[in-house]
């Protein structure tokens, strides 16, 4: 397929979610599409296609990924508002250990995951890593873009449960992300939408409006709480939340 399709034509949304699992498969990296060519309810359907696909491979939905909750990433990235993804067992990367060594161009950023109980509503909350493994070349996109890729998920390094639990306890919640042992960044769980929760909410509103609920056991993964910093080979990045701490390498 193309990298650009005519802007006067109807995108093909199985073509272009066969594209990028393709591209993803093969390590490959692809040239983003004009914000004219991919709008954003187009780019959910290519995403529904593309998870689609990877389930139809075995993998299982376990939750969502929430992407641009922050300003911090929001400006990193150059995108004005937040998006989802889903979050599936074949992302999952057991902490301290290694990313798939298939990833092109990964990144990491430290986010507050919130476990979903039996009612619905948010149970817990955990110390997470999120790996993010962009198709788009140079991490060079459009919101639209990136939407039809996921939201960039590619891993996510689940840690401890956080203590307190508190509405205050989580907002407040810091964060040191380090890598190779240097500080990189710090933040706090207000970055997300103001509070971890707030995100689930929104989160909650999205799903409803396309028929879909969060369901018991769901992890929902809120945002990143700094900047994402890139993962060089040899390299490991670390997350320190107050009283636990978690890595990943490549």
């Amino acid at each position: 397929m193309a990298a650009h399709t005519d802007p006067g034509r109807a995108v093909d949304v199985p073509a272009w979610a066969a594209w990028l699992d393709d591209a993803h498969r093969a390590g490959e990296l692809l040239d983003a599409p004009s914000p004219d060519e991919l709008d954003l309810p187009t780019a959910y359907a290519v995403q529904r296609a593309l998870t689609r696909l990877r389930e139809g491979r075995g993998a299982r939905r376990i939750g969502w990924k929430l992407g641009y909750t922050s300003s911090v990433m929001r400006e990193q990235m150059g995108v004005d508002s937040p998006n989802l993804g889903p979050l599936l067992d074949s992302m999952v990367i057991p902490p301290g250990t290694a990313v798939p060594p298939d990833l092109v161009q990964p990144r990491v950023e430290p986010e507050i995951g919130i476990v979903i109980g039996a009612d619905g509503r948010p149970a817990g909350a955990r110390a997470v890593l999120e790996v993010v493994d962009s198709v788009w070349r140079d991490y060079r996109f459009t919101l639209a873009a990136n939407t039809a890729d996921g939201s960039s998920a590619a891993g996510v390094v689940v840690g401890d449960l956080l203590d307190g639990e508190s509405d205050t306890d989580l907002a407040e919640m810091p964060v040191e992300l380090w890598r190779d042992g240097t500080l990189e960044a710090t933040g706090r769980g207000d970055a997300a939408m103001g509070h971890p929760h707030t995100a689930v909410a929104w989160l909650e509103g999205r799903l409803a409006a396309r028929g879909e609920a969060l369901e018991e056991g769901d992890l929902v993964i809120t945002g990143g709480l700094t900047r994402a910093v890139p993962l060089a080979p040899g390299g490991i990045v670390e997350a320190r939340f107050p009283g636990t701490s978690l890595a990943v390498r490549r």
